[in-house]
Formats: C-alpha cells, sequence, structure tokens
C-alpha cells in the first residue's frame, strides 16, 4: 500500500506544478485527442449493431490504441492490464490450435478468440501492431458470437486498424532490459487518385530475452496488410491479413502433481525459502517452439436503403506449431529414484513437444442490420447466419527429462541436442507411440442463425431481445490413442436486456439475461486416458447495474453486480495424466460464479485522465464430487483484482507534448491447487507497479517505460506457477511522416 499511496503522491505533485504553469490557452486538438483515447468507445460488435455505451445492457472493456502509445505497450497479452476483473494466467505457448494467452474474466478461462466480430484466433505472442481497439465483452456471449470461441466469463475481440484517405505513416524503433529490441512501422496511402481504393501495412519486428535467460533471441514477426475498395458511396470492400511468427522459447511452468503436504509448502514464497530460484530457467538452448498464424478476413458491406445494411464476413484461421515445450513439476527425488528415503525437494524436467500441428478455422458469416420505426417505436434489428468448419490435426511427443535439484551448478544439460536424442531413442522402443505420443485430430461443423432487436418504446428505454439456433456436428477423430465418434448437439441460445436512462445521455440503470452452450465432446475422465462424450454444457447470467456518461462523456463508469450458473461444467480435477500432462476432468455438476465489478475511465481535469477498475468474484462447486464440493476451481484466478492507470499530458507552454503516467495492479492470494485429495496451493497477492514517460510532437515522438519498478516477485497459473518479469526498461523513438 506504501508503494501505491508513493506513486500517486508523486504523480499528483507533477499534475498540480503543470496546472500551476499552464497558460490559459487551451490546445483543443490535444485536449480531444486524450479525451478519446481515455474515454469508453461506444461499440458496434458488442451486439452486432450500433449501440451507446450508456444505452448497452452488456457489459464490456474498452482499450484503445492510444492508451497502448502512452503506456508503451506493444502486445494485446500487455494491454489486459487495463481491463477490469481480468487476470492473465499464462503467456503464450505457440502451439497450435490452443497456444494463444489465456486470461480470466469472472472465474472462467478466457483466450483471444475473435477479430472484428470473427472468429480468428492468435496461437502467438499478440502483437498489437494493427489493433485499433481491444474490446472484452463481459458474461456469456454465445448469443451473438456462437460457443466455439466465447467463455463463459467473457469474449475477447481485436478491432483492427483501417485504412483512410490520406498519405501517413510511422516508423519506431525501440529497446531496452533484457537484450530487447523492436522496429515498426504504420504506412497508410490512398491506392487511386479517387481514393476509392486504400492501403495500410502495419509491420513489426521484435527481438528479446527473458530476465531468466536474456540470451535467448525469442523473435516475434508481424505483417498485416489491408486493403478498403469503396467503388459506390453504398458499397464498400474491405480484407486484411494477419501473420504472425515466433521461433521462442515457452514461458517456465510449474505444474502441480504431488500434494502439497507432500511438497512441504503450500505457496511458492515458502517454494522459494525451500531453494527455488525465481530467476532461473532450469533449462539449456535451443529448446525452442516455431509457431506460426495466418488469419484472414474479408467483408462487403452494401447499405441497400436508409433502414437496411449487409454485411457478408469471410474469415479464414491458420495455425502450426513445431519444436520443444519444456515443462516442470515440483517434486521429491523419490519420484524418480523410487527411494522413500530420497525426500530432497527439488524439480522435475520434461518436454511435451509438438511437431508438424495445425488447427485450420473457416467461418462464412452473413448479417443483415435494420433501423426502423413501427408507429413511435424505433426497432434496431440484426439477423444472420454463421457457418464454420474446424479441422484439427495435431502431433505431440513428451517425456520425462529428469529430476534436478534447486541449488545445481549447471541446468544446461537439458538442451535441444539432449531431448532430441532422447525422442530419437524412444522413437526405436516398440511402445513409443503408445507410451510417448499424444494425438488430437478432428472436423467439425458448426450451424448457427440467429436474431436481436433492441425496441425503444419510449425515450430513454431500450429493450433487447436476442435468440439464436446453433448445430455442432463432429465428424469423428481421434484423442490421444482413443478413436473419437462423431456426434451431433444443438441448443438454443436466448439473450435479454434492458436499460432505462434515468437522467437521458447520462446515467442509466440496466440488467440483463445471457445464456450460453457449449458442446465440448470428449474428455479424459481417469488416469488411465479414457475419454468420455460430455453432456452439453450450459451457462446462465443474471446481471443488473448503473452505468454514467457524466460531463459530456469526460467520466464513463460501470457498476455490476453478476450471478453466473453453470451446469454440467468440464472442470479440471486437480490430477494429471502423468505421462503426457494431460488435465483429468470430470463434468462438476453445478458452478456458481457471482461478485461485482466497477470500472470508470475519466478525462478529469485539462490533460489528466486515469482508467481504473476493481472487481471481487466468488466462485464455488455447489454440485460435485466430495473432494471440492464448496471449493473455489483452481482455474479461477484471484478472487479480488485492480487495476489503474493515471496519465498527464502537457498541452500548452514551452513543455506541450510532455506526458507522465503510473499504474498497476493488484490480486489477491490465487489458489491454484485447491481439494481435499491435492491440498491447496497458493500463489501469493501482489502489487505490481509501472511508470512511463512520453515527448509526443508533430513528427516525431519520445517514450520510456520501467514495468514493475519495485522488481515484485509474483506468478500468474493456469493451475501453474509461472515466475513474471522483474523490473525492466524500454524506451523508443517514433518518426511520424
Amino acid at each position: 500500500m506504501k508503494k501505491l499511496i508513493l506513486s500517486i503522491s508523486v504523480l499528483s505533485s507533477i499534475v498540480a506544478v503543470a496546472q500551476q504553469k499552464d497558460t490559459v490557452n487551451r490546445t483543443k486538438s490535444i485536449d480531444e485527442v486524450i479525451l478519446t483515447t481515455y474515454v469508453k468507445k461506444d461499440s458496434e460488435y458488442s451486439n452486432k449493431m450500433p449501440l451507446k455505451a450508456i444505452e448497452d445492457p452488456q457489459v464490456y472493456s474498452s482499450i484503445d490504441k492510444g492508451i497502448l502509445e502512452n503506456q508503451l505497450l506493444f502486445t494485446v497479452d500487455d494491454a489486459f492490464r487495463n481491463v477490469a476483473g481480468a487476470q492473465k494466467m499464462w503467456s503464450a505457448t505457440n502451439r497450435a490450435g490452443d497456444g494463444g494467452i489465456y486470461l480470466n474474466l469472472r472465474g472462467f478461462v478466457a483466450g483471444n478468440s475473435i477479430r472484428n466480430g470473427m472468429v480468428a484466433p492468435i496461437t502467438t505472442s499478440m502483437d498489437a501492431i494493427n489493433v485499433e481497439r481491444i474490446e472484452v465483452l463481459k458474461g456469456p456471449s454465445a448469443t451473438l458470437f456462437g460457443s466455439n470461441v466465447t467463455s463463459y466469463g467473457g469474449v475477447v475481440n481485436r478491432v483492427t486498424k483501417k485504412p483512410f484517405e490520406t498519405f501517413a505513416g510511422a516508423v519506431s524503433l525501440a529497446g531496452g532490459s533484457y537484450n530487447y529490441y523492436r522496429v515498426q512501422a504504420d504506412v497508410n496511402a490512398p491506392v487511386t487518385k479517387d481514393k476509392k481504393i486504400l492501403f495500410r501495412l502495419n509491420t513489426a519486428y521484435t527481438n528479446q530475452g527473458t530476465f531468466q535467460k536474456t540470451n535467448a533471441k525469442n523473435e516475434f514477426y508481424a505483417f498485416t496488410p489491408s486493403i478498403t475498395y469503396r467503388p459506390t458511396d453504398n458499397l464498400e470492400i474491405n480484407a486484411e491479413l494477419e501473420m504472425f511468427e515466433t521461433n521462442s522459447y515457452p514461458e517456465t511452468a510449474f505444474f502441480f502433481y504431488v500434494p502439497s503436504a507432500q511438497l512441504g509448502a503450500d505457496s511458492m514464497d515458502k517454494i522459494e525459502k525451500l531453494g527455488y530460484n525465481y530467476k532461473q530457467t532450469y533449462l539449456g538452448d535451443g529448446l525452442k517452439t516455431t509457431g506460426k498464424a495466418r488469419n484472414f478476413f474479408g467483408q462487403v458491406n452494401y447499405k441497400i436503403n436508409e433502414h437496411t445494411k449487409s454485411s457478408t464476413n469471410v474469415s479464414t484461421s491458420y495455425s502450426n506449431s513445431d519444436g520443444f515445450n519444456p515443462y516442470f513439476y515440483f517434486a521429491p527425488k523419490a519420484a524418480v529414484t523410487l527411494n522413500p528415503n530420497d525426500t530432497e525437494l527439488g524439480i522435475v524436467r520434461a518436454d511435451q513437444s509438438t511437431r508438424d500441428s495445425k488447427r485450420t478455422y473457416f467461418q462464412l458469416q452473413q448479417n443483415f442490420n435494420f433501423d426502423f420505426n413501427i408507429g413511435s417505436v424505433r426497432n434496431r434489428t440484426v439477423a444472420g447466419f454463421d457457418y464454420m468448419r474446424m479441422n484439427d490435426n495435431q502431433y505431440f511427443m513428451f517425456t520425462n527429462f529428469d529430476w534436478v535439484p534447486f541449488n545445481a551448478p549447471d541446468y544446461s544439460n537439458m538442451n535441444g541436442q539432449t531431448l532430441s536424442a532422447m525422442y530419437s531413442n524412444l522413437q526405436n522402443q516398440p511402445d513409443f507411440a503408445k507410451n510417448n505420443t499424444y494425438i488430437s485430430t478432428g472436423k467439425k461443423d458448426t450451424y448457427s442463425g440467429y436474431i436481436s432487436n433492441v425496441i425503444t418504446p419510449v425515450q430513454g428505454l431500450n429493450i433487447l431481445t436476442s435468440l439464436r439456433y446453433e448445430s455442432s456436428n463432429f465428424k469423428g477423430g481421434q484423442i490421444g490413442q482413443n478413436i473419437a465418434g462423431a456426434y451431433t448437439q444443438a441448443a438454443w441460445s436466448p439473450k435479454f436486456g434492458i436499460v432505462y436512462q434515468i437522467i437521458p445521455e447520462q446515467v442509466s440503470v440496466f440488467g440483463n439475461y445471457q445464456n450460453s452452450f457449449t458442446s465440448n465432446g470428449y474428455y479424459i475422465a481417469d488416469a488411465a486416458s479414457n475419454l468420455k462424450l460430455s453432456d452439453p454444457e450450459r451457462a446462465n447470467q443474471f446481471e443488473g447495474g448503473l452505468k454514467t456518461n457524466l460531463l459530456k462523456g469526460r467520466i464513463t463508469t460501470t457498476l455490476s453486480y453478476y450471478n453466473i450458473k453453470v451446469k454440467n461444467t468440464l472442470l479440471n480435477t486437480g490430477e494429471f495424466v502423468q505421462s503426457t500432462g494431460k488435465a483429468i476432468q470430470n463434468q462438476a455438476g453445478l458452478l456458481r460464479s457471482q461478485g461485482v465489478e466497477l470500472e470508470a475511465n475519466a478525462y478529469l481535469v485539462k490533460g489528466f485522465s486515469v482508467i481504473a477498475g476493481v472487481s471481487y468474484n466468488d466462485m464455488k462447486y455447489t454440485e460435485a464430487d466430495a473432494t471440492i464440493i464448496g471449493k473455489r476451481p483452481a482455474t479461477a484466478s484471484s478472487p479480488w483484482l485492480v487495476n489503474f492507470n493515471a496519465s498527464y499530458q502537457f498541452l500548452d507552454g514551452n513543455l506541450k507534448g510532455l506526458g507522465f503516467g503510473v499504474g498497476g495492479n493488484y490480486a489477491s492470494d490465487n489458489k491454484i491447487v485447491n481439494s481435499t485429495t491435492m491440498g491447496t496451493f497458493i500463489l501469493p497477492k501482489y502489487l505490481v507497479l509501472n511508470a512511463n514517460a512520453f515527448y509526443d510532437t508533430k513528427k516525431f515522438r519520445i517514450g520510456v517505460k520501467v514495468d514493475n519498478f519495485t522488481s515484485e516477485h509474483y506468478w500468474n497459473g493456469f493451475t501453474t506457477a509461472n515466475a513474471q518479469p522483474l523490473a525492466n526498461v524500454v524506451g523508443s523513438f517514433t518518426y511520424k511522416f
């Protein structure tokens, strides 16, 4: 708390001095830029129709590209620090299909699912070079976005940059701690003189080490061209390509296969006291994975008349991975020697490599938007249908490598050469396929139709009703060594919302009912890797709250209470198939997640902006087996989360363009193991503080940031413990033309 008070005091002093020195002349254009950067945007995606935030029953957060620029954030992964109620669980592993970043929203696991409302997962670190805005829609959102890519906690939508009608661009160079350096460019140009064809290219290259391995030379590429063609005033055609590629070491992740009682510790700070080295990767060189993501998005928008618009969308997504993926778990030496007298606690090192693994998506979507009156009652309607094909073709190899103590002088013997040799030897064994490989294949077609309508019977009152029908048809495939048979599951997914503006355009009360249906297919039911076909999973959310839009849009807030109940949910038992590292699951019966979220975006005084959020989540099994009933799930993350960022920019005088910011994130204790059989294991609470400064002019921009400037030891995890970076500094220079 002292760190937080000190940071706020320093920023307050800067603001006070700046206001004293400010001239009376106002720089209106910069003022408006800051305002539109920090205050929440209205969304065209939350309900697939244009709705103001004050009249939208959906709760969502939005992060503008200007915030990323000011805070010197180059990835979407880092941007989530500004989202109320969001907690990072682990970083991208680069694996095909499921390799992207994982978040927690309202107690549920969520991924980087969609772009411009269409399926487009990124399985590598998600570069923000082509991002205009990030929207995080809260609660079960399957009614309009489908069950395949949404979480019951919410869904992440990346709104991408679009070409515009003037020639402009920027080139940036950045460098900093852990051998970090980056070059990026954003170039926009009209292709034809009549400006009917517009082109934009965003691209970046990053090379970096980590706080545990400064010479890692992790490489990240991003190439994202886009084009817009407007042959007539009523017709617009857009096409975008995302190409992301990385060759990097995965984040060091410790799993928990041994009960906490046998470890002699029930939290990571206690494990540190027993000898674990926070700054150690515990492996050698050459253990990288190459991951690729290729996403295409095409759109044809046609204005039929003043009341009717058509939008035809097509999206393809391709991910591929090849390489090593080391992982670890804490265990007494007896775990490998089988000698009960070997009680020294150390680390089992293991690997799950991926070999030419692929997953593809194809999605076709047609929407019709209507805006019309029946008498004096306004109706805004979207009706559409959606087809998606998912094709999975993944191959993994896995093996334990060895056991090592916490304080060994050298860990370099686990490297690319020795691990390759071990796999070569295993491949000559007769039971290699059975004991050391895992296969995931299959095709699934999903057909959906939906309709949503917002009526305004009287001014200030909006009533939303939505309905979706979705049918999933799995064609069959293979999971592990088991053949997975074909199946079809279908369901209706309704949504209802109501908003009343107590003070027009300023204060509204809202309530919503949101529903999701998920066809989870087969899951691993026991330690022998046997499969079971899950029953359809259903979630129902009731939510109510208050929204404000005060001082002509300078202060926007959302306060809400939600209650989500899930039936037939698939959740990890806390046990794993030790040979594969795959989680054993069951259908836990009933799960309840309830909580409160408060979010505020404010432009308080001239040049001074604040983003802040606080959330509390109470989640537990209400019907389940005796080992977990009444307990918080191991994947639910921290109950309490706080985020804040305060920024000041001089708008006049000799210091015009100079800006400062300070922010941070607090999370309470996170129980990543929580059952009667495995005990409890905690990732301790943390407060991470960040600071930034920049100087922005018409032709250039200079920026610097210091993340985690107190070098807090803190961990995130998806039933794992993943150490996060210590203090690090990055500076950048941008030339604008």
